[in-house]
C-alpha cells in the first residue's frame, strides 16, 4: 500500500471512530466525532464514550480526562433522526438517555473545553464536566422547548444547580441561547478562555494535567465532597466532608504532602 493510501485509510478509520482519544502524559483526552453532523448525541456515540470512560477508570496511568468536541463545535445537540420516531413505551422500557448519565459516576475529574455550540444533550454533557471552560465562540442553550419536548439529560436539574431556578427557567421555557460570556457571568462555565478554538483546549489539558500531579486519592475524595454539595442537606454534607478529610491522614500521600511543605521542597506524591 502507498503512503498515500495508508494516509488515506488511516483518515477513513478515524472518521469512524466516534470517539478520539489521545494521552498527554497522566491526561486523556476525548474527542467527540461526528463533524459532519455537528456532534450530535447519538446512543451509538454515547455507548462509544462510555466505553472509553470505563477503560480510564481502570487504567492507572490515566489521572485526569478532557472531553471536548474539538475546534470548532462540542455537541449540537442530540440526535433528532434517532429519537422523532419513538415511543414513550419503547422509551421508558429501554430507559432512553439513561445511560447517557454514566460520566457522572467517573472518579477522577473531568475537564471539559467547549468550542461553539453545546446545546440540548451537548449542553447536558457539557454540564456533567467537572470543571469548563469555553472559549469566545462558545454558545449554550436549552432548545428542547421548540421541539415539543423538554430537557432529558439534566437539563433542568443540573441548569438549576448551577445558575439557581430563575435563570434555567428562563434558558429552559424560552429555549434561547447563551453566549460565552453571559454563560461565565451566570455561572454556566467555569472559565472563559479568550483566543481560538484549541487555545481552550490547551487550557484544559492545562488544568487537568496540573489536577493530575496532586495526590489521586485526595483529588477523588474532593469531587465527591463537591458533588454531595448540591445532594446532601448542609449538616450531612459537613459531615461528609470531615469524614473524608479524616480519611485523607490513612493516606501515604497526606504524609508526603505535608512532609515536604515542613522541608519547603516540592511534594512526590503515588497516589496511595
Amino acid at each position: 500500500m502507498s503512503q498515500s493510501s495508508q494516509s488515506s485509510a488511516s483518515t477513513a478509520a478515524a472518521d469512524e471512530r466516534l470517539v478520539l482519544t489521545e494521552r498527554r502524559g497522566a491526561v486523556l483526552v476525548l474527542t467527540l466525532n461526528r463533524p459532519k453532523a455537528l456532534n450530535a448525541l447519538s446512543s451509538p456515540l454515547f455507548q462509544a464514550l462510555n466505553a472509553e470512560f470505563d477503560k480510564a477508570q481502570k487504567e492507572e496511568g490515566v489521572r485526569a480526562v478532557v472531553l471536548t468536541g474539538g475546534e470548532k463545535v462540542f455537541a449540537a445537540g442530540a440526535d433528532i433522526k434517532e429519537m422523532k420516531d419513538k415511543t414513550f413505551a419503547e422509551s421508558y422500557k429501554a430507559d432512553f438517555l439513561g445511560s447517557w448519565q454514566k460520566i457522572t459516576t467517573f472518579t477522577k475529574p473531568v475537564v471539559g473545553a467547549v468550542n461553539g455550540y453545546a446545546l440540548g444533550g451537548g449542553c447536558e454533557l457539557a454540564m456533567m464536566c467537572d470543571i469548563l471552560l469555553c472559549s469566545n465562540k462558545a454558545t449554550f442553550g436549552q432548545p428542547e422547548i421548540t421541539l415539543g419536548i423538554l430537557p432529558g439529560a439534566g437539563g433542568t436539574q443540573r441548569l438549576t444547580h448551577l445558575v439557581g431556578k430563575a435563570r434555567a427557567m428562563d434558558l429552559v421555557l424560552t429555549g434561547r441561547f447563551v453566549k460565552a460570556e453571559e454563560a461565565e457571568k451566570i455561572g454556566l462555565v467555569s472559565r472563559l478562555v479568550p483566543g481560538s478554538g484549541q487555545e481552550v483546549i490547551e487550557e484544559a489539558i492545562k488544568v487537568a494535567t496540573k489536577i493530575s500531579a496532586f495526590g489521586g486519592v485526595a483529588v477523588q475524595a474532593a469531587k465527591e465532597a463537591v458533588n454531595s454539595a448540591s445532594e446532601l442537606p448542609l449538616s450531612e454534607g459537613l459531615r461528609l466532608e470531615r469524614r473524608l478529610f479524616q480519611s485523607m491522614f490513612a493516606t501515604k500521600d497526606q504524609k508526603e504532602g505535608m512532609a515536604a511543605f515542613a522541608e519547603k521542597r516540592s511534594p512526590n506524591f503515588s497516589h496511595l
